[in-house]
């Protein structure tokens, strides 16, 4: 390179990590899970829309080459091809961005693999505000759009430990499913709890006299950090975090906002159809009159940026969310 010519500009906008400054990561906790499982599970195929290596896909094509399909930038195709290796008895895992798969793939989805309720794994990459790249590739309402849609499993992991325990219980779950994938340097959170993934069940991660967060996503993250915040001011924060949104655990959550700590519910998806529409439903059908409070994304399309200042202004970062619990508390 001469001396006139500039450098290559770079960005990781798009693959930006959400985990914080010299904090405890795994590296592609989803495609080293899925790796191990197949070589135990000889049915696991790996399947990417021109996106292995920015869905940890990768990771299982390099150990697996001869169950890797590669199918270009044609979702339809990939979801399409997924379905068809399940009817013949192999348990698929198609990975894509998650806008792709709830917006461009939606009715292959619905008609190929719900309908028949085979047993397909969607993974879907840059769930929510965890890139920088504008409303083209945040999928703010994905768990809007998947929510109607019947036999569909849908897993919101928050860190590293959900993801690798999650993968095997997918694979075994009769039907279709899908992940919002969080990939690269994932955080690593839950192991300092006594917590283990169980589809389709919430769990208390600490107890707390005076708030209740409701959380999935990487908002348990947040949600663990603002509690501890918290304690600084006198408030004492319990923690619920609910990793399977659909079917979703009305039993642990409803006993646990019907009481009279302040509720908040927290996640990485806009408030309309997600995480607090999921809790209010679930709090009206038995009768349960508690006020709950959201902490999501707006129900607007979201500005491009580096994802710190992103989390700021739109109430996601840990500081936001003790702002907004103060606020409440009066």
């Amino acid at each position: 390179m001469s001396a006139t010519t500039p450098p290559k500009l770079k960005t990781s906008a798009m693959i930006a990590s959400f985990a914080d400054p010299g904090q405890k990561t795994a590296n592609a906790p989803f495609g080293r899970a899925l790796a191990e499982l197949a070589e135990s599970d000889e049915r696991i195929v790996g399947l990417s829309a021109d996106l292995a290596k920015y869905t940890d896909m990768h990771i299982f094509r390099d150990a697996h080459p001869g169950r890797f399909f590669q199918m270009g930038m044609a979702e339809q195709l990939l979801f399409g091809a997924a379905a068809g290796m399940a009817e013949i008895g192999l348990v698929p895992f198609a990975s894509t961005y998650s806008v792709f798969a709830a917006r461009r793939a939606y009715d292959f989805i619905c008609l190929d693999i719900a309908e028949p309720s085979l047993n397909v794994n969607i993974v879907g990459g840059l769930p929510g505000l965890t890139t920088g790249y504008g409303p083209s590739h945040q999928a703010t309402e994905d768990v809007a759009i998947f929510r109607g849609m019947p036999n569909l499993t849908i897993v919101d992991p928050c860190d590293s430990v959900d993801i690798e325990q999650a993968v095997p219980q997918l694979a075994a779950s009769d039907g279709p499913t899908y992940l919002r994938l969080l990939r690269g340097k994932v955080p690593t959170v839950l192991d300092e709890y006594d917590y283990t993934f169980e589809l389709g069940k919430a769990a208390v991660l600490r107890p707390g006299a005076d708030v209740v967060f409701v959380s999935s996503g990487l908002m348990t993250m947040r949600a663990l950090q603002a509690a501890e915040a918290l304690a600084a001011h006198h408030v004492d924060v319990a923690v619920v975090h609910a990793p399977t949104l659909k079917p979703f655990d009305e039993d642990t959550v409803v006993a646990e906002i019907d009481t009279p700590r302040l509720a908040v519910t927290l996640e990485n998806h806009t408030v309309i159809g997600g995480l607090f529409e999921t809790v209010a439903s679930a709090l009206a059908r038995r009768g349960v009159g508690r006020r709950v409070v959201p902490i999501g994304l707006p129900d607007r399309f979201l500005d491009a940026g580096a994802l710190p200042t992103l989390h700021d202004r739109y109430g996601l970062s840990t500081d936001a969310v003790v702002s907004t619990v103060l606020r409440e508390l009066g």
